[in-house]
């Protein structure tokens, strides 16, 4: 059985849908699946197994599948009709996408709206399945799991940036400004984590926090920073640490992914539609929903309690 998931998105996005790519593993465990999207991102799923292959959106040509009168090549329909199933997470309320699917010969195609407004966005794309013969289940966990190899990589980029084994990493960026805690707050928590708990910690950036970036070089107390990997080595990364700390933020989805004692700071969003989801995750959140309400003690505290529950 081959089966082609369609998915756009930042990185949260793609987090959010990896519950559905389980299920469509364990259900049918020797299908191949191929995942078409930004392969910077979608590079996690080859790497936790949850795909067979990635392919980006611009390679297969998804620009022509929006227009009312697509012409598809020859290759484009061979790829198109060699799967059994098509399940796309492309916004297309018109429908014009499916209809294409159709055209270039998909022979059963799903479609479930990307947009999240009253369910918490896993549950969202869950509702994808809700028409084959896949356990469903509520709540649903994104889970990633890394070799071996990437584990090791890991290990090996912490040596590399001279950071001791096992910090506390902690990503004081997200994709908006408005979704973060102060850098101030962040450079305040670092001090605590190593007066109070006796952790090292390090701040990780990524393609997002420029500001954030030009922010520490003119601070004195800036901490150690790594700094230009790509997602892939960033998710290695965080797999060789012991905690994680951050903003409503994909990197913070990643990271509870992986199954790591994470900290989820938010100010505006709503939790219970973009929440990261695990059994080592804890959101704080004021009642007034200001990031400016959240006190670092606050914090500490939450890593603390996450912490002596999974000693």
């Amino acid at each position: 059985m081959r089966i082609l998931i369609l998915r756009g998105g930042a990185i949260g996005d793609f987090v959010v849908t990896t519950p559905v790519l389980r299920s469509l593993r364990e259900t049918w465990p020797d299908c191949y699946i191929v995942l078409v999207g930004y392969p910077h991102i979608a590079r996690l799923a080859l790497q936790s197994g949850l795909a067979d292959e990635v392919r980006s959106l611009d390679e297969v040509g998804m620009a022509r599948f929006f227009s009312w009168k697509p012409e598809f090549d020859e290759e484009q329909i061979g790829f198109i009709s060699s799967f059994d199933l098509v399940i796309s997470f492309l916004h297309d309320p018109g429908g014009i996408v499916r209809k294409n699917l159709t055209q270039a010969g998909a022979r059963f195609v799903i479609y479930r709206s990307p947009l999240v407004r009253n369910r918490h966005a896993v549950d969202q794309m869950m509702l994808a399945l809700q028409d084959l013969p896949v356990p469903m289940s509520e709540g649903a966990i994104p889970q990633l799991t890394l070799p071996e190899s990437r584990l090791r990589r890991g290990r090996d980029i912490l040596q590399e940036f001279a950071l001791p084994a096992a910090p506390v990493a902690i990503h004081p960026g997200s994709g908006s400004p408005r979704k973060n805690w102060s850098l101030d707050n962040f450079i305040s928590l670092r001090a605590a984590l190593r007066e109070e708990l006796h952790l090292d910690s390090f701040f990780v950036l990524g393609e997002a926090d420029q500001h954030i970036r030009d922010s520490l070089e003119r601070r004195k107390d800036a901490p150690p920073v790594v700094d230009g990997l790509p997602l892939t080595d960033t998710a290695a990364l965080l797999a060789a640490s012991r905690a994680f700390i951050g903003n409503d933020s994909g990197v913070t989805h990643v990271a509870a992914a992986l199954g790591l004692p994470t900290v989820a700071i938010f100010g505006p969003s709503d939790p219970s539609l973009w929440g990261p989801r695990g059994k080592h995750v804890r959101i704080l959140q004021a009642a007034d929903r200001q990031l400016s309400s959240v006190s670092v003690s606050e914090v500490l505290d939450a890593l603390r309690q996450l912490l002596s529950h999974n000693a």
